[in-house]
């Protein structure tokens, strides 16, 4: 199932983590993911996956999306976390260390039948891959354009898998990671997926860095971005909108180019600048994404 919007922020949730799951959904995030992998200790494994299914199971909302991080090796190895979660209230499984198309198209696969099991519809569940190695950045296209996959996630996180694997120095202007997160974008764009993610800010208490940070993400092309808390939601949710500045910049350009049409004009001076229908499409575009959040 494509996404019909942007996830403008996705909010982790530790799975054993019970309280904190509606506390994270009065943070009005776009979608809520709720982890079974890294930030769940292995002697919580078991209890998470319970709770986890639970949320699923009650999940109606149609204001956030739900996902679930499953544990690298789940759908190999054993099925467990996915027969847990695959059931209607589940909007998709976010996909961690995944390097080639073949695997997801063997995760793919046994979602199928899960979904056949479940009475669900063929397709429901939606896969977003995270991109944390040089390979899955190599295959990055080939994986993008399968039919269950949503989108990618290009984050570049300080010391985390990406860092250790690509063996880059975080900095905070992030040239570091440039070639990587452009990646990312371009290879969601030409396989049709119009939604890349990016991030993570891991100082969540460092609220002007965020928004730098995501500023900088948006400009180069992503559509949302990973969070870690819920204070910082509301932050990536206003980066990743049109300001009303924007707005009222984009509703200009359209009123003024239809009058320039209207006096058989093919472009118009507009703001200092030359503008043609080009530049109108792209602000209509935009401005119907933003209504659509």
């Amino acid at each position: 199932m494509l996404l019909k919007r942007p996830i403008r922020s996705m909010l982790f949730v530790p799975g054993n983590r019970e309280s904190w799951i509606e506390k994270a959904k009065r943070s009005k995030p776009d979608a809520l993911v709720l982890d079974l992998e890294d930030s769940v200790p292995k002697r919580e494994k078991v209890n998470a996956r319970m709770i986890v299914t639970s949320a699923v199971e009650a999940h109606s909302s149609q204001e956030i999306l739900l996902y679930v991080r499953i544990n690298k090796g789940s759908f190999i190895h054993d099925l467990e976390d996915l027969a847990a979660v695959v059931k209607n209230g589940l909007n998709g499984l976010f996909i961690p260390k995944v390097e080639t198309p073949e695997e997801v198209i063997a995760l793919s696969n046994i979602v199928s039948e899960m979904e056949s099991n479940q009475n669900m519809a063929h397709g429901s569940v939606g896969l977003v891959i995270a991109l944390e190695t040089a390979k899955a950045v190599q295959y990055s296209h080939d994986i993008a354009k399968l039919p269950r996959v949503q989108t990618l996630v290009a984050c570049t996180a300080r010391n985390a898998d990406v860092a250790r694997n690509l063996g880059f120095t975080w900095t905070k202007e992030g040239l570091e990671t440039l070639y990587h997160r452009s990646q990312g974008i371009i290879s969601c764009k030409a396989a049709g997926k119009d939604f890349p993610i990016g991030g993570l800010w891991q100082d969540v208490h460092d609220l002007i860095g965020l928004k730098e940070f995501a500023t900088f993400n948006r400009n180069l092309g992503f559509s949302g971005e990973i969070v870690l808390h819920p204070s910082n939601v509301s932050i990536i949710n206003e980066v990743y909108s049109l300001s009303e500045t924007e707005k009222n910049y984009y509703k200009g350009m359209i009123k003024i180019f239809a009058e320039a049409e209207a006096n058989g004009k093919a472009s118009v001076m507009y703001d200092g600048e030359h503008i043609d229908i080009a530049h109108v499409t792209t602000a209509r575009a935009l401005l119907s994404m933003d209504e659509d959040k």
